[in-house]
Parts: structure tokens; sequence; C-alpha cells
């Protein structure tokens, strides 16, 4: 079971690999603001889990259960960034830091129906609109 701290690597490696087409300790060090020797230790982690095939000095690759583990992760990423969006978070810092609060904690019951939810208004515009004005109206009554 990876924990929260494996799975924000695995996440940037799997973001990584998608941008680049490959993740070096060097670029993964540089995106998450870190030592290369903390990745490096983090790496040999994700190997010995089997997310990651890595050898010192050529890279590393994500292992079919690593891929899948990383898209799920981005995707969980993904879902919680169009939940808060759609209940009118703006601020972009807040989006980021609310979803590393909430993102390894949420149950995979509760995401299912977070992304529902951002679903039902994407597929309901009009819907999405009566909710932007409800939330409109709330604010101008509390001022």
């Amino acid at each position: 079971m990876p924990t929260p701290t494996m799975e924000d690597y695995l996440e940037r490696i799997f973001d990584l690999i998608e941008e680049k087409g490959y993740a070096r300790v060097s670029d993964i060090a540089e995106a998450m603001d870190v030592h290369p020797s903390t990745v490096t230790r983090m790496v040999q982690r994700l190997d010995e889990q089997r997310f990651i095939d890595y050898e010192r000095y050529r890279g590393l690759v994500l292992t079919k259960k690593g891929e899948k583990l990383g898209k799920a992760i981005r995707d969980r990423h993904r879902a919680l960034e169009a939940f808060l969006r759609m209940l009118g978070v703006g601020d972009e810092d807040v989006v980021q830091e609310d979803i590393e609060g909430i993102e390894h904690h949420v149950s995979p019951q509760t995401l299912r129906a977070l992304t529902e939810l951002v679903h039902f208004f994407e597929a309901n515009p009009d819907v999405a609109e009566a909710f932007e004005r409800f939330r409109q109206e709330a604010r101008e009554r509390e001022e």
C-alpha cells in the first residue's frame, strides 16, 4: 500500500512521463522542489514495491501497476480540482492546497460521488448556472 508521499511521487512521475516521455531523478527533484538524493531514496522504495523499474544512472519507467495507480491518482486530482472549481474556489493556490489536503483521505466511494456530481453539472449547464446564481445571491445576502 503506497503512502501519501509515495502517491505524490507517482503522480509527478506519471505527469512527467506523459508530458516529456520520460522522468529522470533530476526532473522529479525539480518538479517537487526537493533534493535529488531525496528522490533517489523514494524511487528505490517505489522500485521495491514494483511501481517502477529503476536502474541507477539509467532512469525509470512505470510498471503496469505503477501506471495504473499513477493514472488513478492523476484522475483523482483532476476530479477534486473540477469539484472545487465548480464550487467557485477561484484562487489557484487555495485549489491546489485543498486538493493536497483532501486527495489522500477521500474514499473511492466519495470520489466517485464527487465525480458524478461534476459530470452532472457539466451535462446540465442550466443547472450549473442556477447554482452559480444561488451562490451569488447567498453572498449578497451575507453582505
